[in-house]
């Protein structure tokens, strides 16, 4: 047996399996993978739903920020004007994936409303994730006084060029979009 033809079969099974590891990826995971893709970078961003309450955020400059990242969970500041107090944070959990969102103060201690959000409910996409509003979520949003926000459905969509982050109930939606295509400064730590 020559070098050449034993090489060749053992290459061969070495890129079958490899092959087929990769396509044994969840839509879940690759989602993640999408993410992680992003580790470190800051992309530019804008609101493009046109809800009259947010007039005043849709002249504001929008960075995310893909700051902390590893298989298991990503942490995304997400940077309207001069406020830092807002961060997504996806998670792998045993269920699927979760979005939620952490709301500081200036001073760095945590909103009364921090943390809340959803849980993806089925596998998904790739490319595109749903997190309906959690029951954790709903108990503080009655608690505090939110009850409009109980039926909140958050998503995620990712492309090559594109990251898009929104939330809608019935009544109201919120959606900003993100260039993929050019990094930006990295803005300051989030509060």
């Amino acid at each position: 047996m020559t070098m050449k033809s034993f090489t060749t079969p053992t290459l061969l099974a070495t890129l079958l399996m490899t092959s087929c590891a990769q396509n044994t990826s969840t839509p879940q995971e690759k989602f993640m993978q999408s993410l992680n893709a992003l580790c470190g970078k800051s992309f530019a961003g804008k609101l493009v739903s046109t809800d009259e309450v947010d007039t005043k955020t849709a002249s504001l400059p929008m960075v995310m920020e893909v700051r902390e990242c590893s298989d298991t969970q990503m942490r995304i500041p997400f940077h309207i004007g001069d406020n830092h107090s807002r961060t997504w944070i996806i998670t792998k959990t045993d269920q699927g994936l979760r979005l939620e969102h952490q709301h500081n103060h200036e001073n760095g201690h945590a909103d009364a409303v921090t943390l809340y959000g959803g849980d993806t409910t089925d596998i998904g996409t790739a490319t595109h994730q749903n997190f309906p509003v959690n029951q954790f979520s709903k108990d503080m949003f009655v608690k505090e006084g939110l009850n409009v926000s109980v039926t909140n459905i958050w998503s995620i969509e990712i492309s090559p060029t594109k990251y898009a982050y929104e939330m809608r109930r019935e009544g109201r939606q919120f959606r900003a979009e993100f260039d993929l295509t050019q990094t930006v400064a990295t803005p300051p730590k989030p509060w």
